[in-house]
């Protein structure tokens, strides 16, 4: 039997609230509440080298360290948030936007675009994988296109 609209969109909602927190977590530089939302297994492709980052430990330690170039306030913003729920997997897509001083560079300012791939463990949605990136400038430069804004 087919989930009901109604189910659909609470867990829609659900998924959503993981986000939310997710971003209240980077905002508070709680890496420990960051890496509570992946599956122990989690593989993330993020901005930071290498191609891949595996497992929720990594995530927490990769968060301690980028919190440690940080010397204010982190600004996340998101939105146009896409959610879609099927059984026990859903995703999202989402653009958010970084903002900040930082130690040894100049401040930070840029949207980055993030996929997300939830699984639902034990009742709760987790974070199975996730996809953050930049657009880069195809003109010969190779240079991220840090600069735009949607």
């Amino acid at each position: 039997m087919a989930a009901s609209t109604l189910d659909i969109r609470h867990e829609e909602d659900r998924v959503r609230a993981c986000m939310g927190s997710w971003t209240d977590a980077l905002r508070a530089r709680d890496a420990d509440r960051i890496a509570s939302h992946y599956v122990d297994d989690v593989v993330v492709a993020d901005l930071a080298p290498p191609l891949w980052h595996v497992g929720a430990a990594t995530v927490r330690k990769n968060f301690e360290a980028w919190f440690r170039t940080w010397r204010g306030p982190i600004r996340c913003d998101v939105r146009d948030v896409h959610v879609a729920v099927s059984g026990d997997v859903a995703w999202a897509r989402c653009l958010n936007h970084i903002a900040g001083p930082r130690t040894n560079e100049p401040d930070t300012d840029m949207w980055v675009r993030v996929t997300v791939c939830f699984r639902k463990v034990d009742g709760e949605w987790k974070v199975e994988h996730e996809h953050v990136s930049v657009p880069f400038y195809m003109d010969g430069s190779d240079r991220a296109a840090l600069d735009l804004e949607p």
